[in-house]
């Protein structure tokens, strides 16, 4: 018989899961920041610094003693970080490197189909002579090797070289050494990724095991849809057949939702509901979450548990945005209650609060906004500003 859990302990379990259930002021050394990735499993990067990047508030969300000197230590010193695809570009613990080696077999061949028909024949003409430059010549950067008569029409009409840099990059015979304004710096994978996270090497049976298995262990419970597409490494029908072949490993869990819509029909692994009460109540505080926040990548979970619908508006035109180009979630205790829109500005010192939407049932108590402000000046001293101004009108 499947095990009913009720909203706020489903909610719980995943900000546990998601590591926003320990005291963000408690001290992070850099051990402790290589262990709180591994325990997300990828943090997610992307270029948007609106306010800081999305990797570093997504880490700062979680513990505000963060140091992004340690995260670029861990990355471009120890080797102890890398930086590949999940869903997206993300930074994963360099331990899990031999597993990616699957997904870089199986990209190839979907890259090289695909590129051919987006950029035509002869996509590749400067694969192999790339990648001997690099060899003997050490790591560059995408404008190292430009041609001179080519042509740029934006990511859509990549160089040859950066097609064969991003191609071997995704293919795993090249790994990002580190970035420079944030544009990627290329090089070998043996010089950048220590040997002894190659291997041994993975068998295709083990590979599947471990993707379904540690994607249930930092989601607390799924489906098998949400299984794959956690890492984005296995296919929808391998985590649907791993589900099957492992029945005898998992506790049947019924999951309601956060509207009073009919609960949803998911799986956990053996032993699940043993420990729920020892789940810590989640800090009251607010909480600024990146827009790329993995508590909110799978939106259509986030929704069913929050009850929260967020989508980011980025490429949205301006006159159709619902609210901005890139609005910040609000997460307080165990609910989200909002967004806010808002700007660092560096050359004047300020964070620049330009609209607050709180959630219907959330009030604007004179307490809760109180946390916000506590909490908007934590952001702005992380994000290197001064101070925090309210625009006329902020609160809608």
């Amino acid at each position: 018989m499947a095990i009913l859990i009720d909203n706020e302990q489903a909610r719980r379990i995943f900000l546990e899961r998601q590591q926003l259930c320990a005291p963000p002021g408690r001290a992070l050394a850099k051990s402790g920041l290589l262990q709180l990735i591994d325990d997300l499993g990828f943090v997610q990067v992307d270029s948007i610094a609106t306010v800081e990047r999305a990797h570093h508030m997504i880490l700062f969300s979680r513990n505000q003693t963060y140091r992004r000197e340690h995260l670029t230590a861990l990355l471009e010193k120890d080797g102890e970080l890398f930086e590949h695809w999940t869903h997206d570009a993300s930074i994963i613990a360099a331990r899990l490197f031999r597993y990616w080696k699957h997904r870089f077999r199986r990209r190839g061949p979907v890259l090289a189909e695909r590129w051919r028909k987006w950029q035509g024949e002869g996509f590749d003409s400067a694969f192999e002579e790339t990648l001997r430059h690099i060899s003997e010549n050490g790591a560059i950067m995408s404008r190292d090797m430009k041609v001179e008569d080519h042509k740029s029409g934006g990511w859509w009409n990549w160089h040859p070289n950066k097609s064969a840099l991003e191609y071997h990059w995704h293919t795993g015979r090249l790994a990002i050494a580190g970035r420079v304004n944030f544009q990627k710096i290329y090089d070998l994978t043996e010089r950048v990724i220590a040997a002894h996270h190659h291997e041994p090497d993975v068998e295709h049976e083990e590979f599947i095991d471990w993707a379904c298995r540690s994607a249930m262990t930092k989601l607390g419970f799924a489906t098998s849809g949400e299984l794959a597409a956690f890492w984005d490494i296995v296919t929808p029908e391998e985590a649907k057949a791993w589900v099957t072949s492992h029945r005898e490993e998992l506790t049947e869990v019924v999951i309601e939702a956060a509207d009073g819509s009919r609960p949803r029909a998911s799986f956990a692994l053996l032993g699940f509901p043993d420990h729920l009460g020892d789940i810590p109540d989640p800090p009251a505080r607010i909480r600024v979450l990146s827009p790329f926040d993995p508590l909110l990548r799978n939106r259509d979970r986030a929704e069913r548990l929050f009850n929260f619908f967020y989508r980011i508006e980025v490429f949205v035109p301006e006159p159709k945005r619902q609210y901005g180009y890139y609005v910040f979630p609000l997460l307080e205790g165990d609910r989200m209650i909002g967004r806010v829109d808002m700007k660092a500005d560096r050359k004047t010192g300020v964070l620049d609060v330009k609209r607050l939407w709180l959630e219907k049932g959330v009030r604007a108590s004179t307490g809760r906004l109180e946390k916000l402000d506590a909490e908007l000046q934590r952001v702005g001293r992380f994000a290197g500003v001064e101070k925090v101004i309210y625009q006329p009108g902020w609160r809608g």
